[in-house]
């Protein structure tokens, strides 16, 4: 008996530091609504076949998740014990991707994809107390697991449990069904060590929040403001991939004030957010009645009424009171010249941000030619149906009408409406276009006549 009790005060080692249930606790179908009618079929037959190669396969996290919060799932994930070359002999229609660890994409009618991936093992240092000043950042992750380790190396426990379509049962080694049913984040493991593991759980830890309506709890929300400036070293592109993601959800002000209350907003654009504090009005702490809140509660009220808009508006609607000026009616009036002030004024934050030069290029165009709307020009290449057919108009356009609604400007707005009279503009690249309208996606030869018009415009 006496052994009993001291087994229990005793400290757990290895998975058990990190598993709330390390033997796996089942949640039957009487007690979930998850169904295999609720799943993909294709993800489904995937997972029929690799069970009937005697390869235990599961599918895994949003898609879990999201039926569990009364949500439509978007992905539906697969993971197996099965390695990648076992995939790719059962399935003709795949391929692998990734370089640290390979993933297999198996592909179906429609462009669908169905993801599988093998289970994968924790890091060693998760088995270990935390190190202070140790570099915990992942720089490879390529060994196969188990499931129990699989889920340990996940980031949240909603995002941790597997579904059984077998028996339609859940399996739940980190406690995730309770949170999802109390509607609480929590960090699998040690918040500090799992975000140096990877800084961009912080940013996806804010956007689940505001997005399905969770509460961090508070070791979570702390290790966030502790080391948010961690977010500095996580890789610029999926970084760019987050920004994404979160434009096209059309809860961009929800989502970046959660990033703006944990301090991974300053950590992110520190230029951007100092510039748009100082425009603001004295007082103003509440994200929403910053300018930069503003604008993308105006953006995200547009996306709700079926206009499109894309990522470098939505970037440019971080940089504008970077480069106020140029939002000024009347001639251009200042010392430097109107391409070297915007220049100069958004350098810092696509430096920092990564911007492709490309993207840099067309967002320089989109603020000189800001100007440009205070005018209707009649003659030559000042005639409004000549700047219309730019290939920055569109973007452009965007932008200074939403400004234009952020300030309440009644003159500017008038001038939005005169630009708006006509043939509607379309974005100029379709893959970056920004819609939460789930209809007819554009199809490219949409785009290749209006293209090839506007390039010669241009030339």
């Amino acid at each position: 008996m006496i052994h009993k009790i001291l087994r229990f005060f005793r400290p757990r080692r290895g998975l058990a530091r990190v598993l709330r249930y390390p033997d796996g606790k089942r949640i039957y179908k009487e007690f979930h609504p998850l169904r295999r009618e609720n799943m993909d079929q294709d993800a489904l037959k995937v997972i029929n076949r690799l069970n009937r190669y005697g390869h235990r396969s599961y599918l895994v996290g949003g898609c879990v998740r999201d039926v569990l919060l009364g949500k439509k799932p978007k992905d539906f994930d697969v993971v197996t014990t099965a390695t990648p070359a076992q995939i790719r002999k059962l399935f003709s229609n795949s391929r692998s991707i990734g370089r640290r660890f390979k993933i297999v994409h198996i592909m179906f009618r429609g462009g669908k994809v169905i993801e599988v991936s093998t289970f994968r093992s924790v890091p060693e240092h998760r088995f270990k107390s935390p190190e202070k000043g140790k570099d915990y950042l992942i720089k490879r992750d390529n060994e196969f697991g188990t499931p129990p380790e699989d889920a340990a190396r996940r980031d949240f426990t909603m995002n941790a449990l597997f579904f059984d379509p077998r028996n339609e049962s859940i399996i739940d080694y980190v406690g995730g069904f309770e949170d999802i049913q109390s509607k609480t984040l929590s960090v699998i493991g040690d918040p500090d060590v799992s975000f140096q593991e990877d800084p961009v759980r912080m940013l996806r830890a804010a956007k689940f929040a505001a997005l399905l309506d969770m509460k961090m709890d508070s070791t979570c929300f702390k290790a966030i403001r502790k080391n948010r400036e961690e977010i500095l070293k996580a890789n610029q592109n999926r970084l760019l991939e987050e920004y994404s993601k979160i434009f096209r959800t059309g809860r961009a002000l929800e989502i970046f004030t959660s990033l703006y209350d944990t301090g991974l907003l300053d950590a992110l654009f520190p230029d951007a957010m100092e510039a748009t504090r100082k425009k603001g009005k004295t007082g103003e702490s509440e994200f929403k009645e910053l300018p930069v809140g503003q604008r993308l509660s105006v953006a995200d009220r547009m996306l709700s009424e079926r206009e499109e808009l894309t990522i470098n508006v939505y970037l440019a609607l971080f940089m504008c009171d970077m480069v106020p000026d140029v939002f000024l009616s009347g001639p251009w009036k200042r010392d430097i010249h109107l391409a070297e002030y915007v220049r100069s004024g958004i350098h810092e934050f696509c430096k920092s941000a990564q911007i492709s030069g490309k993207d840099r290029d067309r967002l320089i165009q989109i603020f000189i030619a800001q100007p440009r709307f205070h005018r209707k020009g009649r003659k030559g290449k000042d005639r409004p149906e000549v700047f219309k057919k730019k290939v920055f108009f569109f973007e452009a356009f965007s932008v200074f009408k939403i400004y234009a609604i952020s300030q309440q400007d009644d003159e500017a707005i008038q001038k939005a409406m005169f630009w708006e009279i006509g043939p509607r503009a379309r974005p100029p690249e379709p893959n970056k276009i920004v819609t939460t309208f789930t209809g007819r996606k554009p199809r490219r030869r949409d785009f290749e006549e209006k293209r090839t018009q506007e390039t010669a415009d241009n030339s």
